[in-house]
């Protein structure tokens, strides 16, 4: 594989059609990346991603950056020759840690090892397409709030919960974006159990839950679900556990209603399948914490696995409609 370099951050200008076109989507992770063709309008009923793949992340250390892009570019290739009689107009691109969706740059990410790294520049001069460019979170945000679980409203939070906690954060209709620095909910600190402040993501996600019962009981359990099949069967340890992440994930819903008027909270990711024995119990504190503040709704997120990509590819698809999403709402 040919490495690529770096030298500038200024993104080179690609003309921009006006068809609707094809997009090519890539939602790139710390151990596999996904990539997919996506033909025609994207709807609420419409977002179908055709020849879905799913290869390794080629992960490098500092040179990360360098690598990941050259396999996009190769994966590029690839699409364009077995799919012929499709003509690729844009690509979406997201990732995760801290990324400056403006300027096109990964600004860090602990897991993958780069660091201010100019994606879109990059990507944009080795494919001389128009390449977007977003947090993966986020851009599964975007999937939810304009085909998904939260279609038609204006005041949301998407919040994922497994290992960690990210989220993407809605008001008004726009995302909130914080120069990158927004979603990462996770690290919002919150009332511990003897009343400490900690990062909310100790307690409430996926990986805290399994954590703290192991320590509390000796026993390694194999994750949340463990645990929450022991609180179900009547395990004092396990009830316990559960209770307290809820209550640490109901203080930070109760913040955001609070603080940016939430009246939706989508939850996704692997803690989300507990259903009721999350939603209802969240519901309950939540209510409890407020006063006079609307209710918010909780929906399960609809887009499963796959709502990253379907969010770069309406970022990519934005670059070919003049910046607008063509459910409402820009990017």
């Amino acid at each position: 594989m040919n490495s690529l370099t770096h030298n500038s951050q200024m993104m080179p200008s690609v003309p921009v059609s006006s068809d609707a076109g094809v997009v090519l989507a890539f939602d790139v992770g710390g151990t596999d990346m996904k990539v997919g063709l996506v033909v025609g309008d994207l709807g609420v009923a419409s977002h179908e991603v055709l020849d879905l793949q799913r290869h390794r992340t080629p992960l490098d250390g500092a040179r990360s950056g360098d690598t990941v892009c050259a396999r996009i570019v190769e994966l590029f290739h690839e699409y364009a020759q077995a799919h012929p009689q499709q003509k690729i107009a844009a690509v979406g691109v997201t990732v995760p840690g801290i990324v400056d969706e403006i300027n096109g740059v990964g600004i860090y990410s602990a897991n993958l090892g780069w660091q201010n790294y100019p994606f879109t520049a990059t990507l944009t001069a080795a494919l001389g397409v128009p390449v977007a460019f977003g947090h993966d979170v986020a851009m599964a945000g975007e999937a939810e709030f304009n085909l998904g679980a939260a279609t038609g409203k204006s005041d949301v939070a998407v919040l994922v919960i497994g290992t960690g906690i990210a989220g993407a954060f809605f008001a008004d209709g726009h995302r909130i974006q914080g120069a990158g620095y927004a979603g990462e909910v996770g690290h919002a600190l919150v009332p511990g159990p003897d009343g400490k402040l900690v990062i909310l993501e100790s307690l409430a996600s996926a990986g805290g839950i399994a954590r703290r019962y192991g320590e509390a009981c000796g026993t390694v359990v194999g994750g949340a679900r463990q645990v929450l099949e022991r609180a179900r069967a009547g395990d004092v340890t396990a009830v316990r556990i559960w209770a307290e992440a809820v209550d640490a994930l109901a203080f930070s819903v109760a913040q955001c209603v609070a603080m940016l008027g939430t009246n939706t909270v989508v939850l996704g990711g692997g803690l989300s399948m507990a259903g009721s024995d999350l939603f209802v119990p969240l519901a309950r504190r939540v209510d409890e914490l407020l006063t006079f503040q609307r209710r918010p709704d909780y929906v399960p997120a609809s887009l499963g696995e796959n709502a990253g990509l379907i969010g770069s590819a309406l970022k990519a698809r934005s670059l070919l409609t003049g910046g607008t999403l063509l459910t409402g709402g820009t990017l």
